[in-house]
């Protein structure tokens, strides 16, 4: 059946991805072939196609569809995140629509909720996977919160838990109060806010005063609500001002509240006025400083609530009216930082600020480097809570041992600086989320018995009933085995109740310290979701199993990732993988850049320069995509979005499309050979020789992760050696060698180019030949068991360059392409143009070949390899006129090309103008210094 006279990408691509997946052929059988895995980075549940995704999984798909070729049992492991905050902020926002909510529901009955969503409109971006061409296993489609891997997770959990890598600790995180969940530091934005600095007067208690006078300290703050929980004034210990008062009393003018002032060398003498006050329990600073006072994580006063509303101390001093407060003003209400700020300035505590005007203000305006939080969109809030912890410094110590020792290779190597740099100075990583939806944490509490066996109940009055002591807690993977460690521990029978509360009214019902029963409850918290994607290498191939696939196929042989996940997932991988396999989890990390805006700006919503991938797809292809996202890969390198090189690579596939098209005319079919078939025109061997350099280039270009040169090596052998020369060359003499090489050459065209572009390759392939039985995708990878033939390849690219010459000598004399022309030639070259006399007539369109000495007058001086070739002008065109054409246009571009050097060259320009005008004025004069260069030869040409 006669090929379509035009290329339309759309109808072919939905047929061949379903073709594919239909047959197995994304994961053939080679049960004895050399396995190749990556496992894909799993988008989110709720996620849809980026263009980011669209670049991270081109270049895999890229690397897994060569390792097939290659014969090699690739595997892609394909899957989704169940995504903790996103999917349930999903879910709520679409309850809050129906004016419902989550807490009208059991968490039991929510969940059941989550689930039905995801069955009804999660997980959109696998079909949006399949759209870019994705050769995925999608027949072992993973989420992380199948049965199989929440086993896994809870294992790892309980595991690290016995070996102490996690704990629960009392410490700051960062919460955010609209989520009211912890989230991690890599999760949090810092934002630049318009806020103020206030300057306080603290009071020294007891009569002391400094040795100027003054009975107070100056403090300044951006935060004044936090005051209601100070716990002490820093000064640094050198500074001659506060040496006197150090470990005196000072006094938090609206608590009352009494405390020291200390030395600590956070404290900058040279920043205010050398004195900071200390909220160790609302500020990461402040709470090691308060560690290195000697306050305990409990001791700790906390003013907050999980809403961000202040609450009483523990100490009680907090006065009333702040009670229920927001922390800061919010919907045009008033928040304790208003308050505060008024009563201090009642007190006469407030000191103005003066500007330089002398007017007198409350605060200094500042500029605020603000935290917020990347989901919930508000301010984040240093909370102290109990939450549990791994221990990832012990963690990170086998993979940095790794990627020194070479065991895993980072690519580009300078990224290896970073993540040295984090893992040597990585904080405890906080794993408990307070949400409903994921992988529920594996710990029921219980009280505390004391060395009699007793279990003590403090009772203070109506609601006030609270056990002495800390819980004890019952880490286990099932609800059976924490049951079981508790009957052991209590010497009683114990069951699992709601609350604490419950366990309460088992002991006041039972009216003993050793009830009968006893009772434990479940932690109410989830895992951090990266927690859980961490297993992804091997919980996706069977783990805790010893599963045949987990043997064959761990660890992973590269991971294509971002390098904007390098701490979130990369490295945590690393950690869980080489801390339960005992092994690398990869052996190469491989990290590429963002997709940008044309301008080089970030991709944002807010500055509405998003690109919509699908979009792209639907304007130019998959294979075009595919193609500008791994050919504009350069490691290190961000990508600019160009509109221009999608439809560039569009046009490379219509030409293709063009070319296959041309060769079905001629008789030219698919090859039925593997190897290259025998050839003696030199055309013929040429062609089989660049075939074999360009295979040879692109193995290079792979092992190497060089995107970039693998795809541009395909495109200029396709476009510029087989397209337009090849075929060019052999029109009119296909003979029935020239049909076998020919046919034979596109096959192993369509074999390079198929992992880059693989509908249009797969077209091309099957409608070429009658091989349905053998389809592109699991075709074998060019080896064609030939070299460069020298002889042949000076010829052709002799003839090439001379042709390439004439034509542009044609162009700028303003001569028609068609005009034949005399040339004469060295005596030295008469063998090389007798061997290519059909060649050179049809395409260099010469009239005549002459190796007498060129007549007197204007001619066009071709020089090729060192030889001068001379193509009489006198009587073919207006030597004068010419020459007068070319000197005016010659002077004007010059004129342009100077003007914008001077712009360039003025750095009030460079510096002061958008980045895109000066991108744009470097372009314009890169243009017409080249045209000045192209007319300058030509004036040269006419002598």
């Amino acid at each position: 059946m006669p090929m379509e006279k035009t290329f339309d990408p759309a109808a072919i691509e939905a047929k061949w991805a379903h073709e594919w997946e239909s047959r197995g052929l994304f994961r053939p059988a080679r049960p004895d072939a050399t396995p190749f895995t990556i496992v894909n980075p799993p988008p989110n549940v709720t996620g849809a196609l980026h263009i980011g995704h669209a670049l991270d999984n081109t270049l895999q798909d890229v690397l897994v569809r060569y390792e097939r070729l290659r014969g090699k049992d690739a595997l892609w492991v394909v899957g989704m995140d169940h995504a903790g905050i996103a999917t349930q902020m999903v879910v709520e926002r679409q309850m809050e629509e129906r004016q419902d909510k989550r807490t009208n529901y059991s968490r039991e009955d929510f969940i059941d909720k989550v689930w039905q969503w995801k069955a009804e409109s999660g997980g959109q971006i696998t079909g949006q996977l399949r759209r870019l061409g994705c050769s995925m296993d999608w027949s072992r489609e993973q989420f992380t919160m199948d049965p199989h891997f929440t086993r896994a997770v809870v294992k790892v959990f309980v595991d690290l838990h016995k070996k102490g890598l996690i704990y629960r600790d009392k410490r700051l995180v960062n919460w955010d109060p609209k989520l009211k969940t912890a989230i991690s530091d890599l999760e949090v934005e810092t934002h630049e806010i318009q806020g103020g600095f206030w300057h306080f007067k603290y009071p020294l208690a007891d009569g002391v005063t400094l040795d100027d006078g003054r009975d107070y300290i100056v403090v300044a703050t951006t935060r004044p609500e936090t005051m209601l929980a100070d716990m002490a004034v820093a000064v640094h210990p050198n500074d001659a001002r506060y040496k006197s008062v150090i470990g005196k009393d000072i006094l938090q003018p609206i608590t009352g509240r009494r405390f020291k002032v200390v030395a600590d060398e956070h404290a900058d003498p040279e920043l205010g006025s050398g004195a900071v006050k200390i909220t160790p329990g609302h500020d990461f600073n402040d709470f090691d400083v308060g560690k290195r006072a000697g306050f305990k994580a409990g001791e700790m006063l906390n003013m907050l609530d999980g809403d961000a509303n202040v609450i009483q101390t523990a100490d009680g001093l907090i006065p009333a009216e702040y009670l229920g407060l927001h922390r800061f003003k919010r919907d045009g209400k008033d928040g304790a930082r208003e308050l505060v700020v008024t009563r201090m300035k009642e007190a006469g505590f407030l000191i103005a600020h003066v500007d330089k005007d002398g007017g007198e203000h409350d605060f200094e305006p500042r500029t605020i480097q603000t935290p917020f939080g990347d989901r919930g969109g508000v301010v984040i809030e240093p909370w102290l809570t109990d939450q549990w912890y791994v221990d990832a410094e012990t963690l990170a110590q086998p993979p940095m041992a790794a990627v020194r020792d070479g065991r895993i290779n980072i690519v580009p190597k300078t990224w290896e600086k970073t993540f040295f740099n984090w893992m040597e100075n990585i904080q405890p990583w906080c794993v408990s989320r307070q949400l409903w939806w994921g992988h529920r944490i594996p710990a029921w509490y219980g009280p505390k018995r004391d060395d009699d066996g007793r279990i003590s109940v403090a009772i203070k009055g109506k609601g006030g009933a609270s056990f002495q002591g800390d819980y004890e807690i019952f880490v286990a993977e099932t609800e059976e085995q924490a049951l079981a460690a508790a009957a052991k521990y209590y010497q009683a029978d114990v069951f699992v109740g709601k609350s604490p509360e419950d366990a309460f009214d088992e002991i006041l019902t039972s009216d003993s310290e050793h009830p009968a029963r006893a009772c434990i409850w479940r932690d109410e918290d989830v895992l951090d979701t990266w927690f859980s994607s961490a297993l992804w290498p091997f919980a996706t191939l069977g783990w805790p199993e010893d599963t045949e696939l987990l043997k064959r196929h761990y660890p992973n042989d590269v991971l294509v990732s971002g390098f904007d996940i390098l701490f979130f997932w990369d490295a945590r991988m690393a950690m869980q993988g080489m801390e339960f396999m005992s092994d690398v989890p990869w052996k190469t990390l491989y990290l590429h850049g963002l997709v940008r805006a044309p301008d080089g700006a970030k991709m944002s919503k807010s500055k509405g320069n998003v690109v919509d991938p699908l979009g792209l797809i639907d304007q130019y292809g998959a294979d075009a995509l595919r193609f500008f996202m791994s050919a504009m890969e350069s490691q290190g390198r961000d990508i600019k979005m160009d509109d221009a090189r999608l439809a560039g690579y569009r046009n490379f596939a219509t030409k293709l499309w063009n070319a296959a098209r041309f060769c079905e005319a001629n008789g030219i079919s698919a090859s039925t050979s593997f190897e290259a078939p025998a050839a003696t025109l030199p055309v013929n061997r040429w062609i089989i020789g660049e075939v074999a350099a360009t295979v040879a280039a692109m193995d290079t270009a792979f092992a190497a992760y060089r995107f970039d040169e693998a795809a541009n090596a395909i495109y200029s052998f396709a476009w510029d050696r087989f397209c337009d020369w090849y075929l060019e060359l052999i029109k009119g003499a296909i003979d029935d060698e020239t049909k076998a090489v020919a046919g034979w050459v596109l096959d192993q065209i369509l074999v390079m180019l198929h992992p880059f572009m693989p509908f249009i390759t797969e077209e091309l392939w099957t409608g070429l030949g009658d091989r349905a039985d053998y389809p592109l995708i699991t075709a074998k990878w060019p080896a064609p068991s030939a070299a460069r033939d020298a002889d042949a390849s000076a010829d052709i690219d002799w003839l090439i360059k001379l042709v390439s010459e004439l034509r542009t000598a044609k162009a700028e004399l303003g001569l028609p392409p068609g005009a034949r022309l005399t040339a004469h030639f060295p005596a030295s070259l008469k063998g090389r143009t007798d061997k290519l006399a059909a060649q050179l007539d049809r395409l260099a369109r010469l009239e005549a070949i002459s190796f007498d000495p060129a007549p007197a007058g204007a001619s066009a001086q071709l020089v090729v390899e060192g030889e001068t070739i001379t193509v009489p002008l006198e009587g073919v065109i207006d030597i004068a006129a010419e020459r007068d054409r070319l000197t005016k246009a010659l002077a004007a571009a010059a004129k342009e090309r100077d003007g914008l050097a001077g712009r360039l060259n003025n750095p009030s320009f460079v510096e002061r103008a958008k980045p895109e005008a000066v991108e744009k004025a470097r372009a314009d004069h890169a243009a017409k210094e080249a045209e000045a260069d192209r007319l300058t030869a030509a004036l040269a040409r006419l002598g």
